[in-house]
């Protein structure tokens, strides 16, 4: 296969509140990428601190940096989405804005391309400045997610990767609303390599995913590429209806025996655990429901209130809203 020749690379950067970081951020990114055809996409996503002023003086400065603020928060991984639709070029890397994944990665990354990789991941060897409950519950979840799931997801792998065009329009071709970019890209196949890479501790401010939301975050993961939760929920209520099958001729035999003692413990322990167990198996089916509510609805992923140096929509965007 001859090498690719690169027409043009996309850097598309979601931002929430990240004021501190925006210059030091572009600076980093176009030392890191002296000599090559660039541009950068930052998507705002509803600051509410100085980064919406700072980026479009950004755009202003460098025409090569293309800013899209959405309406509100839409979360991170609708904001990346947001910037992939309004990527143009043949190779597209998602990285971050926190300078935790190094953008001098990247030229390595455009070297597999180059040898015909389609999809280049950065896999994380080290991860600077985390604590020891956040890197266990990683590992916890990337084991738990690699069970369930029938996809190859490779551990220790964030979004920062890079996507050939054909690729990117696999990926957008899927347009669901809970989004879990990095099983996604993933799952559209093509030829896929790692980058092993220490990632840096954060470089200002704070980080956007408390323990809530990547509980919320794993959810979505689990939630988008398996259905063993819902099978599990199935074999647990036949295990009980078994059980319950058979204890019926053993409690006839005491009873025939005289050994039959009666006890309102054991009943209400029998059906608490039988109720929370068919409220946990109601609640695991109401979730994949909520979701197919959420696709039913038909809405668009996210809303965009203005934009600087982007001349049109992405293609499925709904109209642009006034500036007030």
């Amino acid at each position: 296969m001859p090498e690719r020749a690169l027409q043009l690379l996309t850097v598309v950067t979601p931002m929430l509140d990240e004021e501190s970081t925006v210059d030091p951020f572009h600076a980093r990114l176009a030392g890191a990428l002296d000599g090559l055809p660039w541009e950068l996409v930052v998507v705002d996503d509803g600051s509410t601190d100085a980064t919406p002023r700072l980026l479009d003086e950004l755009a202003a400065r460098d025409a090569r940096v293309r800013v899209i603020h959405l309406s509100r928060r839409f979360g991170h991984q609708t904001a990346l989405t947001a910037g992939l639709d309004h990527a143009r070029g043949d190779a597209v890397v998602m990285l971050d804005g926190d300078l935790q994944d190094p953008p001098e990665l990247i030229l390595t990354m455009l070297d597999r391309w180059r040898e015909g990789a389609d999809v280049v991941y950065g896999a994380r060897t080290e991860r600077g400045g985390e604590s020891p409950f956040k890197l266990a519950t990683a590992r916890g979840f990337y084991r738990v997610l690699g069970r369930l799931s029938d996809v190859p997801l490779q551990s220790d792998s964030g979004d920062f990767r890079l996507l050939d065009r054909r690729a990117l329009d696999a990926l957008q071709s899927m347009r669901e609303r809970n989004r879990y970019l990095r099983g996604m890209t993933v799952w559209v196949g093509f030829t896929q390599t790692a980058v092993p890479y220490r990632r840096e501790v954060r470089h200002a401010g704070a980080t956007k995913y408390p323990l809530r939301r990547m509980l919320r975050f794993a959810l979505d993961a689990i939630a988008s590429f398996s259905h063993v939760p819902l099978q599990v929920a199935s074999l647990m209520g036949f295990l009980f209806a078994a059980l319950a099958f058979l204890a019926i001729p053993v409690a006839l035999t005491f009873k025939a025996l005289g050994q039959f003692v009666p006890g309102a413990t054991t009943t209400i322990i029998a059906v608490l655990l039988l109720g929370g167990i068919q409220l946990m198996a109601i609640g695991l089916i109401g979730e994949y429901v909520g979701r197919i509510y959420d696709e039913v609805k038909g809405r668009p992923l996210y809303v965009v209130r203005s934009r600087v140096n982007v001349a049109e929509p992405a293609p499925d965007e709904p109209e642009r809203l006034p500036v007030p």
